[in-house]
Parts: structure tokens; sequence; C-alpha cells
């Protein structure tokens, strides 16, 4: 029984040699007529046998190494096309195809792709050279693959020169995304950009920084290098090694380094994740001979092979570690099952793969499950002709199963993507023509015939709902995002600290930078009003130096302490021109300084004439004591000065104001001066509110005082309107933000200093320049004389006595001959309140008062 086994398997298999394809024909792997045609460029085997002859010559040679995954690519493609032909997509036309095997070569592609251009219904496949391509009738009208990216790069570049649409299945390189230099590729898969920046997010969320890579050594594997060492910088991962093999099987140095990479991998012992950019044959190499030297790591698998069942049955796979993959979105493929199921009908004429996976499987037809994927590999390393019998039909059959074990769903939905989004397109342009006829349209026609618009520079894909990758729309890019090609699957984002972008923008512009500019209207406006408030300081100071010895100057309290707050104002209004134009650390320093110190010094003086008239116009000899005792103008003022210094002095050291630029706002740099400290600088104003409060408090006690010559209600209204100027101020600089936060600050300082100023000297001026007759020593005399009248009265009427006889109240008359005590006290009292007006004002007072005088007035 056995003898007749391995005669039948003898007569099932008969060895051959390698043979190069003697016609064009015999270099197609599967074809089926249609009225349209579509080719494919798959790669069913691993490699293509080298030449054994010398000099070498320019032919190709026979493939070999059957990949079960990579046939299961091309039986979904004809599946697809079935799908079409069976449905209504397409009624009245048939699709053709012709699938051609690239051997994971790219040279093999070139030669199916020359075929492809070559001229339709030619007796010999020749592609005529022609400058205007445009009416030109190729062979087939469209193209499906290839799968890896290295392939699909170099088919795109011959084919481009017809825009013939080619749509790839598996290719993800991001450089295919480039319109300019690959106008008709299309593909139904994301590019490598969205898989490395979610490895780089998964290996930062893991808390992994010390990581290996392994890729390939062409386009597909470089550009994922790249891409992915950017990414990694991004999420501050570092690369310890980087790896790379050798794209094709052919290379004979492949094996060697495999070798060379593990041993990297084994010396590297605190490299425990590794990032794997390989083909499914690379990473069967790897892994099997890891397994071999007990290599245990977590690898993080690209969409090639992370759902590989090749690589997933591995005997003693386990002990390779843990492995990581990102996969393609899967769709419904159920049909693909049943398509599978009854492969054994499907007719194998002019299917090579069909008919080598037949006598394959006839070879390996008692072997068990479980090695037959290797049964077959290691048959499909010779090269094997086929013949028909019952005996391999039910073998066929009954292993049909093991094609959906080995199926990979996201791939297979993937490919039936690609060819749906042919036959809409053709259902598109097949409406107004009669596709029946194969010169109905030109292939390139194709490309304008699409689910979806064309998105434009300045906008995005964005998927629908529809499970067709190529159906989606186009938004605009948001704010400070940018696209700067067509078909984009994503918009670019600007460096938010030095560029903006508008919506729908093209390119990133570079932010301005803006600071109150000396040009500018309301600094312009501002500056005004500050130059104004310098000339009627020196207005001011003109008017009471030529009317030093009037009253009204020398109840001012002398023509120093005049000059003292004059100087303060003009400090003030000066300070405002350090908040306009562009911000440098000495202004910024400098600004806030000199307006803290110099208004302070300002309240301060302020603070010792309101401390003065109340001690003047004291009634009460204890509270007048206690005021002679506090009222020490020299120390006062130096003191209250010498502590805003101190505050001023020690921001400026340990947290001063510096220049900082703002990016905070989507289009514009504000070059500002940041305060340092908040809590300095609301000391310091703080400090400037409780010198004007008690300040006013004083003022406010005296506001009753003689109305020509008293500054004490012109003070108490000054003080008011610092507050209402400072506390108004608070909410508007919490909540104003740019360029014109500086105004706000000029502005209140204005304000105040302007309502001060006002209130202090502006009457004063009023009565010196307007009311002359009021300003003489005899006129003040009289003020004084008829306010001590009228006080003198209101205490007098204050002083009863109870007659404790008859219960009767008693009150003195002030004008009787007997002047009463209270009358007498309240007249010496008064004649206090303008001894500081000098001493021959004094002399002139009625001789019936005191002429006693306060020497510190």
């Amino acid at each position: 029984m056995a003898l007749l086994i391995v005669l039948i398997t003898c007569f099932v298999i008969i060895l051959a040699t390698s043979q190069p394809c003697q016609t064009p024909d015999d270099f197609v792997a599967a074809t089926s007529p249609g009225h349209i045609m579509i080719g494919g460029l798959i790669a069913i085997h691993e490699k293509m046998l080298s030449s054994e002859d010398y000099p070498r010559r320019p032919e190709i040679q026979k493939c070999v190494g059957f990949d079960i995954s990579n046939f299961l690519q091309t039986l979904a493609m004809i599946h697809s096309i079935e799908m079409i032909n069976n449905s209504t997509l397409l009624s009245g036309v048939k699709l053709g195809y012709e699938i051609y095997d690239t051997c994971t070569e790219v040279t093999v592609a070139m030669a199916a792709a020359l075929r492809f251009l070559s001229k339709f219904n030619c007796s010999r496949d020749t592609v005529e050279f022609k400058c205007d391509y445009s009416s030109y009738m190729p062979r087939v009208k469209a193209v499906i693959g290839a799968g890896y990216s290295e392939i699909s790069m170099a088919v795109s570049r011959i084919l481009n020169l017809q825009l013939m649409p080619q749509v790839s299945y598996e290719s993800t390189a991001e450089i295919l995304s480039d319109k300019i230099r690959f106008p008709s590729f299309l593909r139904t898969v994301p590019s490598d950009f969205y898989q490395t920046k979610a490895m780089a997010h998964l290996i930062q969320k893991s808390g992994w920084n010390w990581i290996g890579i392994i890729t390939t050594d062409d386009d597909y594997g470089r550009l994922a290098l790249s891409t992915f060492a950017v990414q990694t910088l991004a999420n501050n991962v570092c690369i310890a090694f980087k790896e790379v093999l050798p794209a094709f099987l052919s290379d004979n140095t492949i094996e060697i380094r495999i070798n060379q990479t593990l041993e990297k991998i084994i010396a590297e012992a605190h490299v425990n994740v590794i990032v794997v950019f390989l083909r499914q044959f690379h990473v069967f190499r790897l892994f099997s001979k890891a397994i071999e030297r007990n290599v245990n790591k977590v690898w993080i698998a690209s969409d090639n092979w992370s759902t590989a069942t090749k690589i997933t049955t591995i005997p003693n796979i386990k002990r390779i570690g843990k492995v990581i993959g990102f996969a393609f979105r899967t769709g419904n493929v159920s049909s693909f099952q049943s398509f599978l199921q009854n492969l054994h009908m499907f007719p194998s004429d002019h299917n090579k793969p069909l008919n080598e996976y037949a006598m394959l499987l006839s070879a390996c037809a008692y072997v068990k499950d479980s090695d037959l994927s290797p049964c077959i590999f290691n048959n499909s390393q010779r090269t094997l002709a086929y013949e028909a019998n019952k005996d391999v039909d039910r073998n066929f059959s009954l292993r049909n199963d093991f094609l959906w074990d080995y199926t990979e769903p996201g791939l297979v939905h993937s490919i039936q993507l690609a060819v749906f989004a042919l036959g809409y397109a053709l259902r598109d342009l097949c409406q107004a023509r009669d596709c029946q006829n194969p010169n109905a349209f030109q292939p390139w026609e194709q490309i304008q015939s699409k689910c979806s618009k064309e998105c434009s520079p300045g906008q995005m894909k964005k998927t629908t709902r529809s499970q067709h990758i190529c159906c989606y729309e186009c938004v605009n890019c948001p704010e400070n995002h940018y696209s700067n090609h067509t078909d984009m699957d994503h918009c670019l984002l600007c460096n938010n600290e030095t560029h903006w972008a508008p919506a729908k923008s093209t390119t990133c512009f570079e932010k301005e930078v803006e600071y109150l500019n000396w040009n500018d209207s309301l600094a312009i406006l501002l500056l005004a009003l500050s130059l104004l408030g310098i000339v009627f300081v020196l207005a001011v100071g003109i008017i009471f130096t030529r009317n030093l010895n009037t009253p009204v100057v020398k109840s001012c309290g002398g023509l120093m302490v005049c000059y003292v707050i004059l100087l303060c104002h003009f400090l003030n209004f000066a300070s405002t021109g350090f908040f306009i134009g562009e911000p440098q650390d000495f202004t910024c320093k400098t600004r806030q300084t000199l307006f803290g110190v110099s208004f302070t010094l300002c309240i301060s003086c302020i603070l010792t004439k309101s401390l003065k008239i109340l001690l003047a116009f004291s009634f009460d000899p204890k509270l007048q004591n206690f005021l002679k005792c506090l009222y020490k103008p020299i120390p006062i003022i130096f003191t209250c000065t010498g502590i805003q210094v101190v505050i001023c002095t020690l921001w400026l050291i340990f947290a001063g104001p510096a220049v900082e630029e703002n990016v905070s706002l989507p289009r514009v740099i504000i070059l500002e001066c940041e305060e340092g400290s908040i809590l300095a600088f609301g000391t310091m104003l703080g400090y400037i509110a409780i010198l004007a409060f008690i300040c006013f408090i004083f003022a406010f006690k005296g506001r009753k005082l003689p109305e020509n010559y008293n500054e004490a209600k012109f003070i108490t209204f000054g003080m008011l309107i610092y507050f209402i100027a400072w506390i108004t101020f608070i909410p508007v600089y919490a909540t104003t933000f740019g360029k014109y936060l500086p105004a706000a600050e000029i502005i209140v300082i204005l304000i105040s200093n302007y309502g001060i100023l006002c209130c202090t000297f502006f009457p004063k001026c009023y009565v010196i320049l307007c009311k002359q007759d009021t300003n003489t020593k005899s006129a003040f005399l009289k003020t004084i004389y008829s306010y001590s009248s009228h006080s003198a009265d209101s205490l007098a009427m204050s002083h009863v006595s109870l007659d404790p006889t008859n219960g009767n109240i008693t009150m003195t008359n002030p004008n009787s001959g007997g002047k009463p005590a209270a009358w007498q006290e309240s007249q010496g009292l008064q004649a206090q309140a303008f001894a500081h007006i000098g001493k021959e004002n004094a002399t002139c007072a009625p001789k019936t008062w005191p002429r006693k005088r306060i020497s510190s007035i």
C-alpha cells in the first residue's frame, strides 16, 4: 500500500528544472477576459531564482517560495471582480483581469507595468512613445497593487506616464501621498504617518523610553524609520539601535544580517521593546532564529505582519515574548469565506497560482493541518508540474478551511475596497458611454471620476460612515493648521509660538510682533494728555512762584512743599512715556518704580498738609496735643517714601519686571512687560492706597474749614478720584489682554494724577488769578475772624447750666460784658489757626484775641 502511494505521488508530481518565461503570456499569473481589463500586481512568490548563466542575461526567471497569504490576496481580487460582475453595479459590462506575480521583486513588477502600458489589441506587446497619451489605449484600464511600498513607488512612476490609476491595498509609505510625484496613485489604507504616531504614543504611554528598531533597506523601511524617529522624539523616547535588513530574499546576505541583528538585540540587554517594520518573510526568519536563541522581548508589529497567520503559527512562537500590533480596519468578508469553501469548483483555466496551490496541496496530502504551511513552502522551493486527477480535487475540497485560517480579514477588506473603488468610478463613466466598447474611455479619465471630489490644498479628507475609504468629505483645515497638497489625509499643525494660519490655509504665516507703538492713535492721545499735564504743572509752578508772599500760597505750606508736590506730578506724567514703545528690561523696571516712588512722595506731602490743617483748626485740646506730637513733616515724608523705596528695591532684586513674549494670541506675539511678582506689584499699589486713605481721613475731618483758603475739602475730592480710578483699574487690568494693557495703566495714572493736581492746585490758581481781592492779608484775616466768631458762638451755646432751684435752663450771652470762659477758650484756639501765616499777620489780629502761636506750624 505504501509503495502504491509513492507511485501515485511520483505520477502526480513531476520535477522540472527552472525555466524562464518563453512568451509574454507565460508571464501572466491569472487572467480572465472582459470588456474592461484590470491589471493586478501581487507577490505570490517570495523570490525569483537567480540566473546561473554567465554573463548574466536580462531575462525573467521563474519564481519560488509560494506564499499562502499572498495567494489569498490574488483570490480576494478575483473574488471582488466576480462580485461586481455578478451585481448590477456595471450592468451589461464585464470586468476582466490580468494578474501578474511580482515575486517580491521591483524588476519583475516593472516588466509587468510595461505590459500594462502596451498598446491594446496589438499582436505585439509594444509601448508607443508619444508626447501626448490622452488618446492612447493601453492594455488595461487600471491597476490593483502592489502590496509593498517599494514596488508601488517604482511602478507608479511608470504608470504616471499615462496617468493610469493605480490603487494599492497595502502600500502605506507616507511619501505616496505626494500627488506631485505620484499623481495617479491611490490607496485604501492610511499612510504610515498615523501608524508611527500611534506606535510612539503607545510606547510613551507604556512608560518605555529605550527601544530598538528593525526595518528593511528600501524606501518603505527608510521612510517608516524616518517618520517614526520624528514621532519618538516628540514623545521623549530614545532609540538605542537601528538595524536594517536586506529588502528581498534574493539577497544572499539576509541570513547573515538576521544573525547580526539578533546578536545586537542580545547585546543590548536593557532594550526590552523592539519596533519591527518588516515583511512577513523577514519576520518569519527573524523569529524562528530568535526562538532558537531564547530571545524574549516586547515586539511592536507594523500592519505588514501584525495579523499574519504565517507568524502566529511558528512553532513555539510564545517563547518570543509579547507582540503588540496595529492592523487595518476590517469589514464584512463573509462572502469571501463562501468563495473559499467552493474554490475547488472555480475554473482553474488561465490561473497558474490556483493550479500551483492544488499541486502543492496534493504533494502535502498526507500532512496534518498544523504542518501543512511549512510543507507547502518547502515543496514550493522547487518547480512542480501539475496533473489533475480526482484525488487532487478531493484533497482540494477537504483543505478549504486551511485557507480561511490564513486569511487576514483586514487585508481582504482593503482589496475589496480597491476593486470596488474602480467599480464605482467605472459606473460613473459608463453612464454616458458604451463601456462594452474597450475604446470608450482612456485610463486617465477614471482619475477624474471619483467617489469624492479631490480635496484642494487647505482642506483634508474626512471619511464618511461608508466602509469605502475612497468615499470621503473635504473639510477645511481649522485655524493654525494647513495643508499644502491635494487630498491630504490630515492638516499639518503650525508652530503656535511663532506662526499662525487662518482656516483653509495652505501655509503658515509668521506672527506679527505687537506692542503699544508710538504711532498708535491711542498712544498719541495719551501722550498728548501727559504733555498737557506737564504744561499744567509748569504753569502752576510759575503762578505760585510769582505769588509767593500771598496768603493763598502760604496757606499751601510754602513754596518748597508745593515744588516737591509739583515735581512728583511731573514725574508721574513723565512715567507714562515708559509704558509706550517697544518694551525693554530698563523701561519695564523703570516705569513702575518711578511711578510708585513719585506718587508715594506726592501723597506723603499731601498727608502732612492734611495733618497740619487738622492741627491748626482743631478745638479739642487733647486731639491738638496728639496732633502736635505727630506732626513732624520731614520725618513723615522721608519715612513714608522710604518704605516705598524699600518695597520697590526688593521687587527689582528678587522678581523684577522683565520683557516677555506673549504667544497665547492666535495671530500676533504681544511684546509686554511681565511684572515679575504680582504680590510685589500689588504691595506697591496697596501701600499707596493706605497712605491715600489716611490722607483722606485727615482731609475729611477738616472739610468745613474756611472756604477760600481751605484745601481739606479739595484734598478729599482728590483722594476720592484716586480711589475710584484705581478701584476701577483692578478689574480692567485683570480682564484687559493684548497690546493695550499698558494703556489701561496709563489712563488710571493720568486720571489719579489729574484728579489730585486739579483738586490741590487749581482752586488756588483760580483765587490767585480771578479773585485777587480775596488773596490779601486783610481778606484772609476777615475770613478767619468770621469763621472763628461763628465757631465760638456755636461752642458757647453748647455750654449750658441747669438751675438747681427752679429747674430752668440758663444760657450765658456771649455778647454780655462778662465773657464766658468757653468763648474766651475758643478765641484762643482760633488764633492759632492763622498763626502760621507769619508774625505780622498775627499782630494784625484784634487785641481781644490771645497772641499765642504754635511754633511748629
